[in-house]
């Protein structure tokens, strides 16, 4: 199947061939018949992609200054070099689609139900059960795929409020600022709008709006306050696309006293406080389709909110903009300005940042695309054999693999077979760029794939164990991303499947023990052949609302996903294991407050380790910064860029030319024991007790107890002997 992607470094756009992606329990399959482009926000996003570095650094402040921070912590090269990683991630376009279900997966929504859905442009595409609805009969294929713009207008007029009879004010008349005209129309509104451009100004007017022409120099105050008596309108609705202000300060002036301003589009944010202050004004920046939008759990289709606490939903929205088309209160189909062949959708959007300023560009899809044409695996090139070489298949096409891993395996002498992704798209890409064979969506391929020597697994936490585990009984080696498991169960089954006889190997990517920094401080601490004094510091930064990461089921929570990495890394310089744990969060009001947490490990060797996982830090200040201290002498890792020693003169001051964290050596080291049948330079008994401390931290952590690693051990034995 084919896709639009948006190349954001070159302002490329492209249709790119991938698999085609599975359902997961409330997702639908939906095979695309018509795709409507956002003249705003895609144009927006084509013009961004455009623009020179420096011009993209302008329209993101607020990213530049994240650069910046980066830089000072990390150092300008690698952080260029992510910079650029990030731009050339391509993004699939479109968010305005209708279709036909090609697989419910159980959901309300059966096979053959035609839906208006928020589906990038492509033949077929994976949504959330919440994020379509069904067409009515009436309504065409062409006006629904307009439901998302529809809906868009409709949740801005849901946060104005209009009544009937009240005035309103319509400033822009995109796709959006005129279904606004209609639906306000619709409400019985009285409804004043203003645009530069004549042909909308037109249709606006046939819709029933009184307009005004802004490129003629007209006053849209005067006239707002002219047709209402000078009292003002009621709401403004601002739909326009414009770095501008303008458009605020006008509808500040403009409004009545009470007024209500909402923002639909985008425009400049400078105005007076003064007519707000003196109005008593109110302004909202209405979120796209509605409530749900960016909640994960609702838009995954696993949830959905009570009608009685939330009337109004995305998918209630769609339904409504739908019956509204079919009783013909809403008539999208004027609003069409262009119609492409989904085939030429990048001269669509060369039309997009043209002057002409077009209004509905639709793409038509073929009519029957049998889903037989699609299939879950594509070929990217041909095979290109190395002898002796491992063969390696790589689940998992995140931003982490595509920036560390693949390049890492780039670099090193193995066959790349597959790379899987769930939607398809970044494995297509990926593999395309780092040399791999195929590309597919289904886990299941790689790991039936009898070419394939060893599994890189890097999906989402939840998923690892399982897939570690069905790659194992396939006779697979293993390389794992942490966390190795998320769940005590997990662990056991892991811990039983790894003490098979003839087990495939199994590594989990604690990298930081192969950086040349924590190298030389493990020779450091070995020469001095005593207990160590540990202490690290790491400022792990608040997460973004709604980040996997931080949800428990699906990330394990920060401790399980990530504190590892530091208890690995300690328990590696010390040369023992863990005896005991100790840790505490930061509490507020009898609660845990974010995912600071302090933790203190001792080792059965008398070495002791405090690692002080914060949350709570500057985004300017190092992440990482790790003490040692032994026998009157002391080493430091400062944040893997610089390593010192103090107390002795046998040691030198150690920097690298930037940030090292042991991503590259980590995976080399990995392959070189494929090739030459060695275990792997992590001891899978090290990783099993890492993982089990973590669990041992979140118990610490809830109860306030001490946690004994002896009867995490036992523990994890009664689990696993009651699993078998």
């Amino acid at each position: 199947m084919r896709i639009v992607l948006q190349d954001l470094a070159k302002g490329k756009t492209w249709l790119e061939s991938i698999p085609l992606p599975s359902t997961a329990p409330g997702e639908i399959l939906v095979r695309t018949t018509r795709s409507v482009l956002s003249p705003g926000t895609e144009r927006m996003l084509v013009e961004f992609g455009r623009s020179s570095l420096i011009g993209k650094a302008r329209a993101q402040p607020a990213r530049l200054r994240q650069v910046i921070d980066k830089a000072r912590t990390d150092g300008w090269r690698p952080t260029l070099d992510a910079v650029r990683a990030k731009l050339g991630d391509p993004i699939p376009m479109g968010y305005c689609a209708a279709g036909v279900v090609e697989d419910g997966n159980g959901t309300s929504l059966v096979e053959g139900t035609r839906v208006a859905t928020n589906g990038f442009h492509g033949e077929y595409v994976l949504v959330g059960e919440n994020l379509a609805a069904p067409i009515p009969d009436q309504v065409s294929d062409d006006a629904a795929a307009f439901t998302p713009l529809a809906s868009i207008a409709l949740q801005g007029l849901r946060l104005a409020a209009p009544t009937l009879g009240e005035t309103v004010f319509v400033s822009g008349l995109g796709v959006v600022g005129l279904l606004a005209v209609q639906l306000l129309r619709a409400n019985g509104c009285r409804v004043l709008a203003g645009d530069f451009v004549a042909e909308r100004l037109a249709l606006a007017k046939s819709f029933g709006a009184m307009t005004i022409d802004l490129s003629k120099g007209s006053d849209p105050v005067e006239f707002a306050m002219d047709m209402t008596g000078g009292l003002g309108v009621d709401a403004v609705l601002v739909a326009a696309a414009t770095k501008s202000s303008d458009p605020m300060k006008q509808a500040a002036a403009m409004a009545r006293q009470r007024g209500r301003i909402v923002l639909l589009g985008v425009a400049g944010l400078e105005f007076d406080r003064d007519p707000f202050f003196k109005k008593e004004l109110t302004f909202q920046v209405s979120c796209s389709y509605g409530p749900g939008r960016y909640d994960r759990e609702y838009e995954s289709g696993q949830t959905d909110f009570p009608i009685g606490h939330v009337r109004w939903t995305i998918r209630r929205n769609f339904e409504a903009v739908l019956e509204l088309m079919a009783s013909g209160s809403l008539d999208p189909l004027p609003l069409i300005s262009h119609r492409f062949p989904f085939s030429d959708a990048p001269q669509a959007y060369d039309l997009l940042s043209s002057e002409s300023s077009p209004l509905g560009v639709v793409l038509e899809y073929e009519e029957k695309a049998p889903i037989k044409r699609h299939p879950q695996l594509i070929h990217l090139k041909p095979k290109t054999s190395e002898r002796g070489r491992p063969t390696i298949s790589v689940v998992g096409a995140g931003n982490f693999t595509r920036r560390i891993i693949l390049p890492a395996l780039e670099k090193s002498p193995c066959r790349r077979r597959m790379i899987v992704s769930r939607q398809g798209i970044s494995a297509a890409v990926s593999g395309k760029k780092f040399g791999f064979e195929h590309a597919s969506t289904n886990p299941g391929l790689a790991l039936s794939d009898k070419e394939t020597s060893a599994l890189f697994i890097t999906t989402r936490h939840d998923t690892h164990a399982e897939l570690a585990i069905r790659a194992l009984r396939a006779g697979k080696d293993v390389f794992v991303e942490k966390p190795l498991a998320i769940t005590l169960n997990e662990l056991a089954d892991l811990s039983e499947e790894l003490g098979k006889p003839e087990s495939p190997r199994l590594m989990v990517g604690f990298n930081r023990r192969f950086s040349p920094h924590a190298i030389r401080v493990r020779d450091w601490c070995e020469r001095r052949g005593g207990p160590v004094a540990m202490d690290y510091l790491v400022n792990a930064g608040k997460l973004p609302p709604g980040s996997w990461q931080g949800v428990t089921r699906e990330g394990g929570g920060r401790i399980i996903g990530e504190l590892c990495h530091f208890v690995d890394l300690v328990t590696w310089l010390s040369g023992s294991v863990v005896n005991s744990v100790v840790a505490s969060g930061m509490i507020r009001s009898g609660k845990l407050e974010g995912d600071s947490t302090t933790v203190l490990l001792s080792m059965e060797n008398g070495s002791l380790a405090t690692i002080h996982y914060w949350a709570n830090g500057p985004a300017g200040f190092p992440k990482e910064r790790l003490t040692v201290m032994c026998r009157g002498q002391a080493a430091e890792i400062y944040n893997f860029r610089r390593t010192g020693f103090t107390g002795t003169r046998a040691d030198r001051d150690f920097r690298t030319a930037a940030q090292d964290k042991g991503h590259n050596h980590e995976i080399t080291q990995f392959l070189d024991c494929l090739e030459s049948g060695k275990p792997t330079p992590i001891p899978e008994g090290d990783s099993i007790m890492v993982t089990l401390v973590t669990f041992a931290v979140m118990e610490a952590i809830a109860s306030g107890e001490r946690q004994y690693m002896a009867d995490w051990q036992d523990q994890l034995g009664k689990v696993g002997n009651k699993e078998a």
